[in-house]
């Protein structure tokens, strides 16, 4: 078994932490935030949160960083990031398992989570080089057009438990090549691992003589977000979480006309069709289902299975179902940890109530895991429902392992279940039938922002853009062109003659 308090060590995670930094200084003048395990229900640590004081001096330090930061080329800044990713290979493994601990989910996940980090890294080093814009000809003659980016500022980022550092650094890596600073306040349910992430930025910081304020950290609840949402110095605001937080910082920054970049709520599907590979097709929806106890936004929450094989599928999940092993996501023979706390479990339980109460049937049973082990009260058993697409729960994001299933008969029948709800984060289709597939893929099909053909809904990639439509907010993170939304925009026209001819031809003789 993983003995936690050396990967504390090793990562300079103390029982009691400052919670505000500008990258070497460090502030803890705020009342401590406590982080239990819902691991075991230990007191893991505790970090201070950040004052209004913390927070003006936390500012005043990014926004000079800013000026500092952006003179520099962008190949150097790559260089910083390259060695910030060298780092996490050094630290991956106390790293991981701290994400794990504090989170919840599988050691295989909490490591697999920080090499995200030092994937986005290796791809931020190589945009660094590639930050580019677009050449045009000029309806004018004797002048030339183009178009570049330049950094925008200060970058909020605020981040949510279930990938407590991954997220961060999908934005501070592409944020840091693009010339920004960044302000990052984690959840509160994941405070420490911040406080790592923090630590290891600081080695960097201080073997590179780089200034305080490119990297920043601030914790707390809700209050401490609104600083951020409601400080004009700060044009892009980046939050993960549900659609409930996404309303209120969209609505906050857009009335300050600052930019937002939304990664909200996911009620993920896959569509089962008859031409359907059943082996793979149960692995991704297992695995979709109840990976980091169904706390992706990504999750897989419906199945919406064609009628021929709606039988064969049913019974081979509920078979793989029983063969889950629930319990310390650190032991790696298990597949399934806890949920993050009791409000989770709660809410999972409230959940599978309104299925019952509006006429689901509950093929295989949850409740609440007791006795040595379950000590923390947040381990539950995974859930599959019978529910029909239009039950007011199924229309809702739990975030639990709960799953449900359902029929259909016709493909558009089907597409139109999977499209069905408000979210539009992803989906995914299990078929071997090349048309079904490409319909699938065309405007006619998923209206959600990642759409997979015979791999789960889980299957995000660093090198694609990250994101979804509707009420899944419409941001876009990590690769293809995202790094755009970190730059400012700016076209350029140069004359290089000795007249001024005007636009449209205009006249302008004095």
């Amino acid at each position: 078994m993983i003995n936690i308090s050396n990967s504390l060590n090793k990562l300079g995670v103390n029982k009691k932490n400052a919670g505000s930094s500008t990258g070497i200084t460090s502030f803890d003048s705020g009342e401590n935030i406590d982080s239990f395990s819902p691991v075991d229900g230990s007191l893991i640590g505790s970090v201070s949160q950040t004052t209004e004081e913390e927070y003006e001096k936390i500012m005043q330090s990014a926004i000079s960083a800013f000026k500092f930061w952006r003179k520099k080329p962008a190949p150097y800044r790559g260089d910083i990031v390259r060695q910030y990713g060298e780092k996490l290979r050094k630290y991956k493994q106390p790293l991981g398992e701290l994400v794990s601990y504090e989170m919840g989910k599988s050691l295989q996940e909490g490591l697999g989570e920080v090499q995200e980090m030092i994937d986005i890294c290796d791809f931020a080093v190589g945009l660094s080089r590639q930050l580019h814009g677009l050449t045009m000809h000029s309806e004018r003659p004797g002048h030339r057009m183009y178009e570049q980016y330049h950094p925008l500022g200060v970058v909020g980022i605020i981040s949510a438990f279930n990938f407590p550092v991954a997220v961060w650094n999908w934005n501070t890596a592409l944020a840091w090549i693009c010339g920004d600073t960044c302000v990052w306040k984690a959840s509160e349910k994941a405070p420490l691992c911040a406080v790592a992430c923090q630590n290891i930025w600081s080695e960097v910081a201080k073997e590179n003589g780089l200034p305080e304020g490119i990297s920043c950290i601030v914790n707390g609840d809700f209050r401490v977000g609104e600083m951020i949402t409601n400080d004009d110095r700060i044009p892009l605001v980046s939050a993960t979480g549900s659609t409930r937080m996404g309303r209120v910082v969209g609505a906050t920054v857009a009335k300050r006309f600052g930019k937002s970049l939304l990664e909200l709520g996911g009620n993920n599907a896959i569509i089962i069709t008859p031409d359907a590979d059943l082996e793979i097709t149960i692995v991704g929806a297992l695995f979709g289902a109840v990976g980091t106890c169904g706390q992706r936004c990504t999750s897989t929450r419906r199945l919406i299975i064609h009628e021929s094989v709606y039988e064969e599928v049913k019974q081979k999940l509920a078979g793989a179902y029983t063969q889950l092993s629930i319990g310390n996501p650190l032991d790696e023979k298990n597949h399934v940890g806890p949920l993050i706390d009791k409000d989770a479990v709660n809410m999972y339980l409230s959940a599978i109530e309104k299925a019952k109460k509006e006429g689901g049937n509950v093929l295989v049973e949850g409740g609440v895991l007791s006795g040595p082990g379950y000590e923390s009260g947040c381990y539950v058993k995974p859930v599959i429902i019978e529910a029909k697409n239009n039950f007011d729960i199924v229309q809702e994001e739990t975030f639990a392992p709960i799953l449900y299933i359902m029929k259909y008969s016709d493909f558009e029948e089907a597409i139109d279940m999977q499209n069905g709800v408000k979210q539009g984060l992803s989906s995914a289709i299990m078929t071997n039938n090349l048309r079904e597939a490409e319909k699938f893929l065309s405007a006619q099909g998923s209206d959600c922002g990642i759409a997979n053909v015979n791999i789960g809904t889980s299957g995000a990639e660093i090198g694609g853009a990250f994101g979804g439509e509707k009420e899944t907010g419409g941001g876009r993170e990590s690769g293809s062109d995202a790094w755009k939304i970190y730059m400012r925009r700016q076209t350029n026209t140069i004359n290089y003659t000795d007249d001024l001819p005007l636009a449209q031809g205009i006249k302008f003789d004095l």
